[in-house]
């Protein structure tokens, strides 16, 4: 059934303010829920985190008092939905469970936007980030085994395998190796820029966390992989946000932004198996209609456009998280050897990624090859979750 979130009306914006006890949401098993449910968490709190930084960027460069005061309005209640959001989390889960669910929502979101893309230079490269945040799954499940002696199977349940991906330390480049070229904004599938803004936040979310919860262990092994990563994850971010055309004007980005947010709540809505997960996805889809209505309010009076200009007539098929085992296998054994090059890919290591290896490493062993040679030590072997047998490659809904 077609959704178009334009021909819908939403809660007015003055009905949307929730009590404390309404924001007290109650959080997710983690030993019960199911792992997509988590997935889908931490996706939707990456989303609203991008969606309170861009306005607040925004409001910074808008001289407007009263489109300051619509953007602020609006922000809270985009900010009491991210704190629902974030505390379906369980506070029982530890600092690395919660990290190894972050990687899995890399690895499954990643692998099926780089399915579902329309075009050939941005499909490329969502697969080339997605073989890295491979990587860094099985590097966090060799620490999660060895600091707090669990598999990461007791998370990821066997959706997602855990086994190498590209190597972590070879993801290390030049800076100017991680722009890539932006999309037409006049050209582009509409879908397109879902994609982009979606990956970009979630990888943004990921680059935070890691970049705020890294130094709060005490084990130095574990302290070293989460700056190791967490620079690898400031490439990403690079990656993934040049993607994006730089000649949207403000008023399209704040529209595009409501849009995605009101596609993948109507996604995770459509496919969320507890029940009260689902309803906060419903709520919160309810309150986001009202928000587009508001920022296409905005981009008619200060853009002069009409948002029908730059957006799908309806949503896509829904964005699903479901396993890609196949898909990653494939690209493993086809695209594990690449490396980036000015705004390209190529085979072969360069004079520039070479340097900055040489820069970083000087000689010594990388946080990332440490855990595995540790692990070793300790079990006699690495930590791996191989599922024989269940790797086709999932076809993606009819669109």
């Amino acid at each position: 059934m077609t959704f178009n979130p334009l021909e819908q009306r939403g809660i007015p914006l003055d009905r949307q303010l929730r009590t404390w006890r309404e924001l007290d949401v109650e959080p997710i098993d983690p030993d019960h829920c199911d792992p997509y449910t988590r997935c889908r968490i931490i996706t939707m709190n990456g989303i609203e985190v991008e969606a309170i930084l861009f306005s607040h960027q925004m409001a910074r460069h808008c001289p407007d008092p009263a489109v300051k005061r619509r953007l602020a309005q609006v922000r809270y209640m985009e900010a009491q939905q991210q704190k629902a959001v974030n505390w379906l989390l369980p506070g029982v889960s530890s600092v690395l469970e919660t990290t190894i669910a972050y990687e899995q929502v890399a690895v499954d979101l990643t692998a099926w936007v780089a399915r579902a893309e329309p075009d050939p230079y941005l499909a490329q490269a969502y697969r080339f980030g997605v073989l890295e945040d491979f990587d860094h799954l099985y590097r966090y499940a060799n620490l999660y085994e060895m600091i707090e002696h669990r598999k990461a199977e007791s998370i990821v349940d066997g959706l997602t395998e855990v086994m190498p991906g590209r190597p972590t330390p070879l993801h290390h480049r030049d800076p100017l190796d991680n722009v890539r070229d932006p999309y037409d904004k006049t050209t582009v599938n509409p879908l397109s820029k879902l994609h982009a803004l979606t990956i970009m936040s979630a990888e943004q979310q990921t680059m935070n966390f890691y970049m705020n919860t890294g130094p709060t262990y005490m084990e130095p092994i574990a302290r070293q992989l989460y700056q190791e990563i967490g620079l690898i994850e400031e490439e990403h971010v690079t990656h993934y946000e040049s993607l994006v055309d730089p000649g949207e004007t403000w008023w399209e980005q704040l529209v595009n932004h409501e849009y995605n947010e009101c596609y993948l709540y109507h996604s995770f809505m459509e496919q969320e198996s507890d029940p009260k997960v689902k309803a906060i996805w419903e709520l919160h889809l309810n309150m986001e209609l009202e928000h587009l209505r508001i920022a296409c309010e905005l981009m008619r009076e200060h853009d002069g456009r009409e948002p029908q200009e730059i957006l799908a007539p309806e949503l896509p098929n829904v964005l699903t998280f479901e396993p890609n085992k196949g898909y990653l296998r494939q690209l493993i054994a086809d695209e594990l050897d690449l490396t980036t090059l000015g705004a390209g890919y190529v085979r072969e290591a360069h004079e520039r990624f070479e340097r900055m290896q040489q820069a970083l490493n000087d000689g010594e062993t990388t946080p990332s090859d440490r855990v595995l040679a540790m692990h070793r030590e300790q079990f006699g072997r690495e930590y791996r979750l191989e599922t024989e047998g269940e790797h086709p490659v999932p076809s993606l809904r009819e669109r």
